[in-house]
């Protein structure tokens, strides 16, 4: 295994597969939030494909082993997205695709936010946001001590951005050249209070981040080609500069009615409104058919 090349290791990485599993996230986000009574669809749908490249094509991660040292860790600071890793966690083969049938029902390990303790391939509980950025900088901190090579994800959300805590996250990840540390920003431009630049201006991220000693690249994150290239372009874990991708993306993206609506951070579809939501994901979308098929 190339320790440095995380792309691929034998997994499909087409363009084409990784479309059709961001769809697939959007539709198991709809089944999984009919099942729960409420869930968050558009912070869901502004991520599912950079959580579909990240997955299935770029992570180094083994669903056989979960706490393999060497993996990758991944920290979901805007664990609200949660019903959208689920389902990609138990593709992948981490758990049982059927234990998702209960989501949030009494007695699941499955909740509105992850449990690390009780559901394999999640390296972090997340609540309350704003935490996740310190968090994963202690992961690469403890790689670096332990004289690992494995990276350290976080994807947070640009709402977000307006806890302190992030911003000491920033400047000591800055201040101990922490080159393994890979912030991701959903850039959706929603919270769920309002826009963010009316409820307290983020912008400029790439600015902020550069400032705090950090490379920064901004990208399209709905464009999978722009996503898989710039995570291939990711420097390897080691001394040097901390490594942001602001990726600017749409809330409720794949949904129109949705797109950039406040009024579906929280909700549940219902009947037609279900249906028609369903039909909007689904169309063009056709199962994929691997090469041994």
């Amino acid at each position: 295994m190339n320790l440095e090349n995380r792309r691929g290791h034998g997994r499909n990485v087409s363009e084409e597969f990784l479309a059709d599993r961001a769809k697939f996230i959007r539709l198991e986000t709809l089944r999984l939030t009919r099942i729960a009574g409420a869930g968050h669809y558009s912070s869901t749908f502004s991520a599912a494909e950079l959580l579909s490249a990240l997955y299935y094509a770029h992570l180094r991660i083994d669903p056989t082993n979960p706490k393999w040292p060497d993996r990758d860790r991944f920290v979901l600071s805007k664990g609200h997205a949660a019903i959208g890793l689920y389902p990609v966690l138990a593709d992948l083969g981490f758990y049982d695709p059927s234990k998702l049938d209960d989501f949030t029902r009494l007695g699941s390990a499955f909740g509105d936010h992850p449990d690390m303790k009780k559901i394999p391939g999640i390296d972090f509980s997340s609540g309350s946001l704003g935490h996740g950025l310190s968090i994963a900088l202690g992961m690469a901190i403890a790689g670096r001590m332990q004289a690992r090579d494995y990276r350290t994800y976080c994807m947070l959300g640009d709402g977000e951005l307006n806890e302190g805590q992030i911003w000491e996250a920033a400047m000591a990840a800055g201040h101990f050249k922490l080159r393994g540390l890979i912030a991701i920003v959903d850039r959706n431009q929603l919270s769920i209070d309002g826009p963010t630049e009316k409820v307290m201006s983020v912008e400029p991220i790439d600015g902020r981040f550069e400032a705090f000693g950090w490379d920064v690249k901004r990208i399209d994150g709905h464009d999978l080609k722009t996503i898989l290239s710039t995570l291939d372009g990711l420097a390897p874990a080691g001394e040097g500069k901390p490594q942001m991708i602001v990726a600017d993306t749409i809330k409720g993206r794949g949904v129109k009615h949705m797109e950039l609506s406040l009024d579906w951070h929280v909700g549940n579809l219902v009947g037609a409104d279900y249906d028609d939501a369903f039909e909007e994901i689904s169309q063009g979308l056709k199962p994929y058919v691997g090469e041994d098929a």
